[in-house]
């Protein structure tokens, strides 16, 4: 099935294959940018939630969705205690250097430099996440700033679509996510978490990393997670404004050059080295 990536602003996705959902950060009553959208909390379907870290801004309507939907929750320990203190019971904690099977693949909890707290509550570290999902790859780096560490995330886990935070301030800005997503090495990356305010405006064609398809997506806007080696051109700066449009190597004068009928990539989802081949038509 393939994988499809939802922004619904600032820092939160819907990430799905068609049967399970995945919710990161669903910040979606008060974010002003989902708000103006008309997405509600309300209107979410998940079968799971994970989160990076305890501030309002990316706990947010965790709690009214899960009890709704019974989805499961992934969180670091102490975020999860609390999350179980307001009721929830379907819950996943976990710390970074850890992670969590789970019936679609694995969500890995990686580090991130940042802090993390709720309502003046200490909510243990913050994290970044890896959810694999089938056979496609995606690193939510979470609010951070820029490590050296995001090329060994790189090399570990493969991912195919990074997304990487700009909006500064809080997190990197736009130089340092450039180099964060060029270390990372996923095909395609996804700017978040910058516009939502007066504090994070930020230009994202600032954001430009060499030899990666930068994907800016609308609010609402989705795309499906190309596996790193079917990325088939390097658009940088790329509104996605129709979100079911193909691109077409051979119409791309930059086509990718791994963009290949068959390559072998490693399959970590659960610390496994066997080789699989790739199909680029899938």
């Amino acid at each position: 099935m393939p994988v499809s990536i939802r922004f619904l602003g600032h820092a939160a996705f819907s990430i799905t294959d068609g049967t399970h959902t995945v919710l990161v950060d669903p910040f979606i009553t008060g974010n002003p940018q989902a708000e103006a959208a008309g997405i509600t909390a309300d209107s979410l379907d998940a079968t799971h939630i994970a989160l990076t870290h305890g501030h309002e801004d990316h706990v947010g309507d965790t709690v009214s969705i899960a009890t709704r939907t019974g989805a499961t929750v992934i969180a670091g320990f102490e975020l999860a205690n609390l999350l179980g203190e307001k009721g929830l019971e379907n819950l996943e904690p976990a710390n970074p250097g850890g992670g969590v099977d789970l019936p679609f693949g694995r969500i890995s909890l990686t580090f991130a430099y940042h802090s993390s707290s709720y309502q003046g509550r200490y909510t243990g570290m913050p994290a970044g996440l890896v959810v694999c999902m089938g056979d496609r790859t995606v690193y939510h780096c979470g609010d951070t700033g820029l490590f050296g560490d995001m090329k060994l995330i790189g090399e570990i886990h493969q991912p195919d679509v990074a997304i990487v935070p700009i909006g500064d301030r809080f997190t990197m800005g736009p130089a340092d996510a450039t180099r964060a997503a060029e270390m990372i090495g996923a095909g395609i990356a996804i700017p978040c978490h910058w516009n939502t305010w007066p504090l994070i405006e930020q230009d994202p064609a600032n954001f430009a990393p060499a030899g990666v398809q930068v994907r800016i997506l609308e609010v609402d806007g989705a795309i499906e997670a190309w596996l790193a080696a079917e990325a088939p051109c390097l658009l940088p700066h790329l509104r996605e404004t129709d979100p079911g449009r193909v691109f077409d190597a051979a119409s791309c004068p930059n086509a990718w050059p791994d963009a290949v009928p068959s390559v072998a990539k490693s399959d970590r989802h659960h610390g496994s080295e066997k080789k699989r081949k790739i199909d680029p038509d899938v």
